[in-house]
This record gives structure tokens, C-alpha cells and sequence, in this order.
């Protein structure tokens, strides 16, 4: 059971991290909520997380920062302030590890890193490299899964890296 309550709360905080780089809408934040309950995390934030309407929380910035600031210091879990370089690499973060759960395809996330930060953000820089490789496939003699194998390998190592910054958990 701990194992599920720690992937819960690892699935909020890509939520959050996610959320934070782009606040419009709300409802991933709700059901990773709604789902670290389940899980069996439970603390008076979460709880208004969860509760709270998808559609009375999208749109409302400032009231989910609030909460989910509260939720975070509950669980003690990392939440970036919106807008933050720290939240834009906690975003990055989150979907490398998305990538490597499965929850989306090496094509997905290059193109999402290029169109969030260009290569602006040096955290990001190879997977927005590795999307341009994608749009020159048909000029060259890599192919598809040699791509997927270079994204598979940057995520890897972006995940690794924001776990080795981490103190060890508990045994």
C-alpha cells in the first residue's frame, strides 16, 4: 500500500508541476487528487482538492495555487511557484517521467518541450533538439525507434537527475 500512496503523490506533483507551468485549467490537478485519496493520502487540502468542481477550478489561478500549496506542505511534496524556473523544470521533469511510464510517446513529449521553451531552457534543450532530429527522419538514415531510443535515454537521464538532487527516502 505504500508504494501506491508514494505513486500517488508522485502523480500529484507532476500535476502540480504541470499545472503550474500552464494554470488554465485545473482538472488534472482535481483527479490526481481525487486519486491520491483513493490511495489513501489524506490530509484537509487534499481533501478541498479533490472536492473542489473542475469547473469552478478552471480558470481560478489564485484559489488552486492556495490550495494546492497547502496540499503540497501537507504531503510534503514539491510544488514550484507558477511561472518559476523551478516550476518550468519541475514540468519538464514530470513529463520525462510521463514518458517513461508510459503515459506518452517520445514523439509527444519532444514536440511539447520544443513548443513550451524552444531552446531556451537548458533542461529542455535536448528533447527540443531531438525534435527537430524527428522533423529530418525523411532527409536521413536514422530511423523512428533511433530517435525513440535517444528521447527514451534524455528522459532517463532527467529523471535520474532530479532523484539524485532528492535526499534518499526512508527504507
Amino acid at each position: 500500500m505504500f508504494g501506491v500512496r508514494v505513486d500517488a503523490a508522485a502523480k500529484l506533483e507532476q500535476a502540480a508541476a504541470l499545472w503550474s507551468l500552464d494554470p488554465s485549467d485545473a482538472t488534472e490537478v482535481v483527479l490526481a487528487a481525487c486519486n491520491a485519496l483513493v490511495a489513501g493520502l489524506d490530509t484537509p487540502s487534499l481533501r478541498m482538492l479533490a472536492a473542489g468542481s473542475i469547473r469552478e477550478l478552471r480558470g481560478s489561478g489564485h484559489q488552486i495555487a492556495e490550495v494546492l500549496q497547502a496540499a503540497s506542505e501537507e504531503l510534503a511534496i514539491d510544488y514550484p511557484p507558477p511561472g518559476s524556473m523551478v516550476g518550468r523544470e519541475a514540468a519538464v521533469r514530470a513529463m520525462a517521467a510521463r514518458l517513461l511510464n508510459g503515459d506518452v510517446s517520445p514523439r509527444e513529449l519532444t514536440t511539447w518541450a520544443h513548443r513550451k521553451f524552444g531552446h531556451e531552457l537548458p533542461l529542455a534543450e535536448p528533447l527540443a533538439v531531438l525534435d527537430d532530429v524527428y522533423d529530418t527522419l525523411p532527409y536521413t538514415d536514422d530511423s523512428v525507434d533511433d530517435v525513440d531510443a535517444d528521447v527514451r535515454a534524455v528522459a532517463v537521464a532527467i529523471v535520474d537527475r532530479s532523484a539524485d538532487a532528492r535526499p534518499a527516502e526512508p527504507p
